[in-house]
């Protein structure tokens, strides 16, 4: 595609935008009447209409509710029934949560058009990004993508996460190969079943276009950091397999063999020296500048949880490259784009695009506030919802969605903050997932309140130049009164640091312990230091990698190398024993925190 008709395909995206945002209300009823006409007929939505399709009714009579309320009708499709059941066209496969976020993976239905929906974001991208940063038709993306293999249901659909089906999908495969869509990694190597050895190929591709790399990436901030590990540990094979122009005979996959064929067209052995400099430093901080002098950015999910790692990216590029997230999806839909992707990762907003679904929100609270209580399976009346362009500038809502493939007034369990509009779309910044939360009697700590805890503690770590680079958490409820276990891993230079023998270093895990429980909210440190129903609460430090093992094992259990998130709370008996088994140094909380009745 020539440069004229790239511009003329952006203009076009970009203006779709404003089309779509200076009519959002029009918009989602239009998709609601779309849903109904098609779907009216269905057995669930007969079931709350008695055959109607008429909006109103749907308001008034569909409820609310989440996955244990529709999973039967899921079920019933994956063991052979009709599609019918839950939607007016063909379920062509099912879609699996990451594993991660709420236990056992879920099924999730979809059609064939939602493709051409995720597609749609998908496009919007790049034109979004060029109004930013220049010039990036003139060199490679270097991003990280993966797949995981996929089941199949009792009927023989296809069970697989959303990003395995795009990427085998004729959508990606079959794209027009324009200059923003030039990836290093081939798509062989990007297709292929074990992680490791499509790790190894991406890399390697990355590296052998070193030169040519404007944008690094990959899907969430932790594989990425992932990869930086992996190339830590193998690069001297890279180097290798560079400076003889054969591939490394542990790479066994025939087709990311044949495809890295051509990317080793030849021994370089000048490359592998540049390479093999770099890389041999002592310190790897700016390592991604080095290895990628020209790149511009790094594109990966860097919001709610995922902000966890803003620090360990900015250390492997010494705070040169902005962290870019651009969209907002799930397995169940996609829903939106950062339309400012350069802001700081703290003000990362993303606006709804109301074609993609139809969107409905259960207000939380306003100023600043949310109702950390809210019980996620709890029952909400249908006059509590709000529509799309009613939500309120600084109020928290809980996404609320109705889509094409049979999820009707389903909760995402999403809670979003309103800080602004575009034409008539808010526009949402992501909080929290609602059931990630620590408790062990009335306390309830969710995934924000944790998150900003560890913030404040791990500037505790900066003077002695340590980073803490991933945590997670438990409610150990063994002994009582329980008390809450995190999980540290810890980036310094010095392999003794926080070892078990330095007094210092054990102090500064106590006040790392009590500077968590200061910034907890009120029920907690009055059960800590009141009632004494919790315990004091414990930091365990393990060794370095220990979070790379913590994924492989959530990956064998099903999860996928795409959507793989830290958990924040483990709750798996078998990741528990594999933590514990990598402590190093542990602390307890030295006193009680502070608490005013």
């Amino acid at each position: 595609m020539d440069g004229k008709k790239l511009e003329y395909k952006g203009w076009a995206a970009l203006k779709e935008i404003e089309k779509l945002t200076e009519k959002a209300d029009e918009v989602q009823e239009t998709i609601l009447k779309e849903i109904l006409m098609q779907n009216g007929e269905t057995e669930y939505l007969s079931k709350h209409m008695k055959g109607s399709k008429d909006v109103e009714k749907f308001k008034l009579h569909v409820p609310v509710i989440t996955y244990k309320d529709v999973c039967n009708y899921i079920q019933r499709i994956a063991n052979g029934e009709s599609s019918s059941l839950v939607t007016g066209r063909r379920v062509t496969e099912m879609l699996c949560s990451s594993g991660t976020s709420a236990g056992e993976p879920k099924l999730m239905p979809s059609i064939a058009e939602d493709l051409d929906r995720r597609t749609f974001v998908y496009n919007l991208i790049m034109p979004i990004m060029n109004q930013y940063v220049p010039g990036l038709d003139e060199g490679k993306a270097m991003f990280l993508y993966f797949i995981k293999a996929e089941m199949s249901t009792p009927c023989g659909l296809p069970a697989r996460t959303v990003l395995t089906s795009y990427y085998k999908s004729k959508h990606f495969k079959c794209r027009t190969r324009d200059a923003f869509n030039d990836f290093t990694s081939p798509d062989q190597a990007i297709l292929c079943k074990d992680s490791n050895q499509s790790m190894y190929c991406q890399l390697l591709s990355g590296l052998v276009h070193r030169l040519q790399v404007l944008r690094l990436g990959a899907v969430f901030a932790s594989a990425f950091l992932r990869a930086i590990s992996f190339l830590e540990r193998n690069w001297g094979r890279l180097c290798n397999d560079i400076r003889s122009g054969v591939l490394d005979p542990t790479i066994t996959d025939p087709e990311c063999r044949s495809c890295m064929s051509m990317v080793l067209a030849s021994p370089n052995p000048c490359l592998a020296d540049e390479i093999e400099d770099i890389c041999s430093h002592t310190s790897w901080k700016g390592i991604l500048c080095q290895l990628w002098p020209r790149a511009k950015y790094i594109e990966a999910v860097v919001t709610g949880s995922m902000a966890q790692y803003i620090p360990a990216l900015e250390y492997y590029s010494e705070g040169k490259l902005p962290l870019v997230c651009t969209m907002y999806a799930s397995s169940e839909c996609y829903f939106g784009v950062n339309l400012k992707p350069l802001c700081d990762p703290a003000d990362v907003a993303f606006t709804l695009l109301p074609n993609m679904c139809y969107f409905e929100f259960i207000h939380l609270g306003d100023n600043g506030t949310w109702l950390v209580n809210i019980d996620e399976e709890g029952e909400v009346p249908n006059d509590k919802l709000v529509n799309l362009v009613s939500v309120r500038l600084g109020s928290y809502y809980e996404l609320v969605v109705t889509t094409f493939a049979g999820l009707y007034r389903y909760r995402i369990g999403d809670v979003l903050r309103v800080t602004g509009f575009h034409n008539k779309a808010p526009q949402f910044q992501f909080i929290c997932r609602i059931n990630v939360v620590l408790s062990i009697d009335n306390d309830k700590t969710n995934e924000e309140d944790l998150q900003k805890s560890i913030t404040s503690a791990k500037k505790l770590l900066e003077p002695h130049d340590a980073l803490l680079v991933e945590y997670t958490s438990y409610a150990d409820t063994s002994s009582v009164p329980g008390h809450y276990v995190l999980y540290w891993e810890i980036l310094h230079d010095s392999s003794s640091f926080l070892d078990s023998s330095a007094e210092l270093d054990f102090k500064l895990l106590q006040e790392c312990c009590i500077s968590v429980e200061e910034e907890l909210d009120y029920v907690y440190r009055r059960c800590r230091a009141h009632d004494k129903s919790v315990g004091p609460l414990e930091i365990r430090v393990v060794e370095s990698g220990t979070f790379d093992a913590l994924m492989d094992f959530f990956i064998g259990q099903g999860a996928s190398i795409n959507q793989y998130k830290t958990p924040r709370c483990i709750k798996s008996n078998a990741a528990l024993k594999l933590l514990n088994s990598h402590v190093k140094a542990s602390a307890f909380s030295p006193r009680d925190p502070a608490w005013i009745p």
